[in-house]
């Protein structure tokens, strides 16, 4: 296949924040030579795996991408289906909002959808607490620190009796996320004892702050308060992107993967989808072998950007691979709790009002409700045909060894109450989905994740378990490690690697970092 010359060497659009931060990528020659083209390996199909062979071919890298699964996308896989009406649709892991925040994540899709028309801006993410109080983000300043005295001034939950309780001194390593500093200070700490320590009200603790815990599929007990403060730091103030989200037009493999395999295959990217890494193996004339059910091969370079499971068990049959120390916190990585992603077609649509996406606290495991039809065009097509929805809804962090079909019945018994149009509707069908492979960012677990260099400079990791300097979280984080990944292979052979862009790296506010940095001394 032709490959296609690499796209100019320009940084990627960075949204609107003027104050993002300009990461330059190594320096170098801008392709490698056709003389000595080093070939690599990326193991993982997820955004880590495919920011990473992006980039490399990019530059003329010879690469093949593995994927255990039958196709890519990693945790934002989707697969066909087929409804008892014999509709066709695309089942997936579940609803997943693209951030304008997400710079790197963004650069990469640019790649096949320069103008990002295939994301729908949601208009708003309202969240709802079962004693009645509703929280919305659809008027909330953008700019910081106006976004989080905003949300504040505009929320329900937060009464001025709540807010004289607060304890704001508790709260100033808040003011300036910097990252690694963030988890010198707070990861030894949950989020949960860290909210409780600032006395933030019981219900903007839930509708607020207990939303970006379950963005990590953990109880909020379990999660380090330093992930969480960075979340507070991306979103509120660090960043005047906002907290509205986009989300794709049609279902993950359409939208998104499908065009970006064509991009790599153009680029002369190898996809071995469906098939499995067994072993990686340093040799000694410095190649990397990578074992596989078909065989052997030697590559110049690999990047494994496996999940956490994936990584442990690739690690722990390549018993070459790294050092001792290396190998030993690899061994320790945990992953998050399981959790339930149960898709509804209903024979009789909700409410008009009801919105795309709804945040819910206090029902018990339900987390949130995704209307699809408002945003999903296959979603839409299916409502528009048979007068129905199609609804989706997550449990996060459900207790292991929970009877799985019960839980699914409470999911569903949840959803009557938050929407009790619902009670008595037809189900056409039902598919749920259970998984426990997300990384869980465990109280005081920051020293034993792993970076992008491990201790053979050949082999680099990637993936939102990584730990990078960068202020980065979730999908962007997997996105912008998977570049890192790269440009360290590319910085070996004298290649130029990838510019990148995050949030501010810093508190935004001069005031606020020097009462923050008084709070740590």
């Amino acid at each position: 296949m032709t490959t296609r010359p690499a796209p100019p060497d320009r940084p990627a659009p960075r949204g609107r924040d003027r104050r993002a931060q300009l990461v330059p990528g190594p320096t170098g020659a801008h392709r490698v030579t056709a003389a000595g083209r080093p070939e690599a390996a990326v193991i993982g199909g997820g955004i880590a795996g495919l920011a990473a062979a992006t980039a490399l071919a990019e530059r003329g890298v010879r690469v093949t991408l593995y994927e255990r699964e039958g196709d890519l996308g990693g945790r934002l896989t989707g697969w066909p289906v087929r409804l008892a009406d014999g509709s066709a649709a695309t089942m997936s892991r579940g609803f997943h909002a693209f951030f304008p925040q997400y710079y790197n994540l963004r650069g990469l899709l640019r790649r096949v959808d320069p103008g990002l028309t295939g994301l729908r801006r949601l208009p708003d993410y309202p969240l709802q607490h079962r004693s009645g109080t509703h929280d919305s983000f659809a008027r909330v300043p953008r700019t910081p620190p106006w976004s989080a005295l905003g949300f504040m001034a505009l929320s329900p939950t937060f009464a001025w009796r709540d807010l004289m309780r607060m304890r704001p001194g508790a709260a100033l390593p808040l003011l300036d996320v910097r990252v690694p500093q963030i988890y010198r200070r707070l990861d030894r700490t949950s989020a949960w004892d860290l909210l409780s320590r600032i006395r933030f009200p019981e219900a903007a603790r839930h509708l607020a702050f207990e939303v970006f815990s379950r963005s990590f599929f953990a109880d909020p007990r379990r999660l380090s308060a330093a992930e969480m403060a960075l979340m507070f730091h991306i979103y509120f103030l660090g960043s005047s992107e906002g907290l509205l989200f986009d989300v794709p037009g049609e279902p993950f493999p359409q939208a998104l993967w499908h065009p970006l395999a064509r991009y790599l295959e153009g680029q002369g990217v190898r996809l071995e989808t469906g098939t499995e890494v067994e072993r990686v193996a340093p040799a000694a004339d410095g190649a990397v072998r990578v074992n596989t059910a078909g065989g052997e091969r030697r590559f110049d370079g690999v990047v494994l950007a496996a999940d956490v499971t994936g990584l442990r068990r690739i690690v722990a049959a390549s018993d070459a691979l790294g050092d001792t120390a290396w190998r030993a916190r690899i061994a320790r990585l945990r992953t998050a709790p399981p959790f339930l992603v149960s898709r509804l077609w209903l024979a009789r649509r909700v409410a008009a009002h009801r919105p795309g996406f709804l945040g819910t606290s206090g029902y018990g495991t339900l987390d949130n409700v995704s209307v699809l039809e408002r945003w999903e065009g296959e979603a839409a097509r299916w409502s528009a045909r048979t007068g129905g929805s199609v609804l989706e809804l997550h449990a996060y962090a459900v207790a292991p060894g929970a009877d799985r079909e019960h839980q699914q019945r409470r999911l569903i018994e949840q959803l009557h109450t938050v929407y009790p149009e619902t009670r008595g509707v037809r189900i056409v069908d039902q598919r749920h989905e259970w998984r426990a492979d997300c990384p869980l960012f465990a109280v005081g677990g920051y020293a034993d994740r792993p970076t992008v260099r491990t201790p053979d400079p050949r082999v680099v990791v990637a993936g939102d378990m990584v730990r990078t300097p960068l202020p980065v979280a979730l999908m962007e984080r997997a996105a912008t490690t998977g570049f890192l990944a790269a440009n360290a292979l590319l910085a070996q052979w004298g290649v130029r690697g990838q510019t990148l862009w995050t949030v501010p790296d810093k508190g935004r506010c001069a005031p606020l970092r020097w009462a923050a940095g008084l709070a740590g001394r």
